[in-house]
């Protein structure tokens, strides 16, 4: 399907400087752009490529003002990123996708599968579990015993889900995802540990995505929660008992040790490690590779391991790099200071 740049702009409520007739049919990135197809401008590294990028249509700020002439058709909008995105969303349906099941599927006499769905290849579904309507689980998928998955949610090959866990609607679930394996938790017995069963579940609320090869633990007891809209990238470790607030979100490689709380709207970067048992407040931003161990009040912004402010860690960081000359001022004078004792005797 094709669409006017007038047609997009109308849609997106964005306005149009360039030819308002010229179409599209595809996506592409800026720096790889191609006649017939619509890209964006959200973040200013990327401003060189606007100005010879063979894109059509390129999304950009309501406030952009171009250093030199550019070809493309442009459409200003108050967010180019959050554009994209439903555009690329009104786009995804038009794909054919999948249905029916596959004569292959293992599904219990006693699991329930709602209209419209599509389960693949040597999919697996427990004893007594439940699908809603619209759902894909793709080939080779596990839905253990006693298992509620809501309505248009997708779980793609090998995402593996154990017994007793709920996940909610409109949730994706990436290849190789693990939700409920056990917790680890041992109690030490002499020179050994006795394992501790683990006999909670995992919830997952509604417009949750996790990303390929994430690993959710069940709780002890009770339940470890990923509220509702939370975003995790792939390789994630969240142990159990862990609490998830709304539409937080994590980058690849964070770890989460066990009955961590953590609050809403917050945001992680790659291989972040918070400890178990503390407390992270509302909308906290940690930076990569921060290592957590103790409770951050709301609004924190933290950085480095131990983590601390971000501002004094950057701080702390200009120090860093001058810590050799710091080192050999310091035996210089305290040569110096040896020396004139010496002296003085």
């Amino acid at each position: 399907m094709e669409f006017t740049a007038q047609q997009i702009a109308d849609y997106l409520a964005g306005t149009v400087e360039g030819n308002p007739t010229v179409k599209v049919n595809d996506f592409s990135k800026i720096e790889e752009g191609k006649p017939g197809t619509i890209t964006f401008l959200a973040n200013t590294k990327y401003e060189r490529y606007i100005y010879h990028t063979n894109a059509s249509i390129v999304l950009v700020n309501n406030d952009f003002t171009p250093a030199s002439p550019i070809e493309a058709t442009l459409i200003k909008v108050p967010n180019p990123y959050k554009s994209l995105a439903v555009l690329m969303e009104l786009a995804e349906p038009v794909k054919v996708k999948k249905n029916g099941i596959d004569p292959t599927a293992c599904i219990a006499k006693t699991a329930s599968v709602g209209d419209s769905c599509y389960i693949g290849v040597y999919a697996c579904i427990g004893e007594n579990s439940k699908i809603g309507n619209n759902c894909r689980i793709y080939p080779h998928t596990y839905v253990g015993d006693n298992v509620s998955i809501g309505d248009q949610t997708t779980l793609y090959p090998h995402a593996v889900i154990y017994n007793d866990c709920l996940i909610g609607a409109n949730c994706i679930i990436h290849a190789g995802a693990v939700i409920g394996s056990d917790g680890f938790g041992f109690a030490p017995d002499g020179s050994e540990y006795k394992k501790i069963a683990q006999i909670g579940n995992v919830i997952i609320e509604d417009d949750v995505e996790i990303g390929a090869n994430t690993t959710i633990d069940r709780a002890v007891m009770g339940s470890t929660f990923i509220r509702r809209g939370v975003k995790l990238d792939n390789l994630i470790q969240i142990a159990h008992n862990v609490d998830v607030g709304e539409h937080s979100v994590m980058a690849a490689q964070t770890g989460v040790a066990g009955s961590t709380k953590i609050g809403a709207n917050c945001m992680f970067g790659g291989q972040v490690g918070l400890s178990g048992h503390i407390q992270i407040g509302d909308q906290t931003q940690i930076a990569a590779q921060s290592g957590v161990m103790s409770s951050a009040k709301a609004n924190a912004q933290i950085m480095g391991s131990p983590a601390m402010p971000i501002k004094n860690y950057l701080r702390s960081s200009i120090l860093f790099e001058k810590l050799p000359e710091l080192y050999k001022t310091l035996s210089r004078l305290e040569k110096e200071i040896e020396d004139m004792k010496s002296n003085k005797q």
